[in-house]
């Protein structure tokens, strides 16, 4: 499918910066409207993922995967809930391990290529037997494992399973985690390595064998962080073999399904090879668009009964593809 030649978002006057963008989403945004119920799924190897529902009756599903360091009460998350509940979609909204508000029972975690997760989380909801259409929606690195998940599994996934969207990817870890290493990310590097020191100061204490955070404080990037503790925990030899084994863009051939991809020219998170041109030009499954501005994780939109670009994008391509029937072309 050949990439979108020009995008329908328009940034508000104010918000014509990726980094501006960016803060606003994060820190201005409140969404109260949505209103979860917890479940929870035990997991094969004896943890749990928790997942928030906002059920409207329907027999469309939109799972919804959050970013690093997020959970489903932020607002973009909810946003993209209430905007599929409004569009007549359940909503499932998963936390990754360890972004519940609870500490899990291993020492795994959700981590970019941990599909096993997200398809826990598919498996359990249509083991229900109540929906006819499932969507996936993710954000960040939420998106990254949405579209690994998609392009593994390519022709062998659940029938349900009828269409995606996700935003702000950064299918290019490495390139991604490199960016991030810029003097003009120290923000948010700082922010994401607080709120991963949070959590492994728990787990510190739940398997002080296994991790130490002894000079945690010296951290500075992604490629210290995932040597020390992402690749070892899980296998990866490193940070490179862990960021070269799960970035996505080595299974967008794979990807069987509907599948929109937007990430902003002006995110502040992503490289250049987090824009797969030419794997959207050869597949007819994946669409890539490419706004010039929306930042990470932003799109913001003024009005519109507070709904954001994102969030009226997404519910119109999978109804459009699949989901208004359950079925996919």
């Amino acid at each position: 499918m050949p990439v979108l030649a020009e995008s329908s978002y328009r940034p508000p006057a104010l918000l014509r910066d990726g980094h501006a963008m960016t803060l606003f989403a994060t820190l201005s945004r409140r969404v109260p409207e949505v209103a979860y119920r917890r479940e929870r799924v035990e997991l094969a190897d004896g943890d749990f993922i928790d997942v928030d529902w906002s059920r409207v009756g329907s027999r469309r599903l939109v799972v919804v995967s959050h970013g690093l360091e997020g959970h489903s009460r932020r607002p973009y998350v909810a946003g993209m809930v209430r905007a599929f509940n409004r569009g007549g979609w359940d909503a499932a909204a998963w936390n990754f391990r360890g972004s519940s508000g609870e500490v899990n029972r291993t020492m795994t975690f959700t981590h970019s290529g941990a599909t096993e997760d997200l398809a826990a989380v598919v498996d359990a909801a249509l083991a229900s037997g109540g929906y006819d259409a499932v969507a996936l929606v993710g954000f960040s690195l939420g998106g990254n494992l949405t579209l690994k998940y998609l392009g593994e599994r390519g022709d062998q996934l659940p029938k349900q399973v009828c269409s995606a969207a996700v935003f702000s990817v950064p299918c290019d870890l490495e390139g991604s985690a490199l960016r991030m290493a810029d003097r003009i990310n120290v923000v948010y590097m700082r922010s994401f390595l607080s709120d991963l020191r949070a959590r492994f100061a728990a787990k510190a204490v739940q398997f002080p064998d296994r991790v130490s955070l002894e000079g945690y404080s010296k951290i500075r990037t992604f490629k210290e962080f995932d040597d020390r503790y992402t690749a070892p925990l899980h296998g990866f030899t490193g940070a490179v073999d862990y960021w070269t084994r799960c970035s996505a863009r080595a299974f967008l051939d794979g990807i069987r399904r509907p599948t929109l991809l937007v990430n902003a020219k002006d995110d502040p998170f992503l490289v250049e090879s987090c824009f797969p041109v030419e794997a959207a030009t050869r597949s007819p499954w994946l669409h890539l668009e490419t706004p010039e501005r929306g930042g990470h994780v932003g799109f913001v939109s003024i009005g519109k009964d507070g709904q954001y670009w994102s969030e009226g994008r997404a519910l119109g391509f999978v109804t459009a593809h699949g989901g208004a029937s359950g079925n996919f072309p």
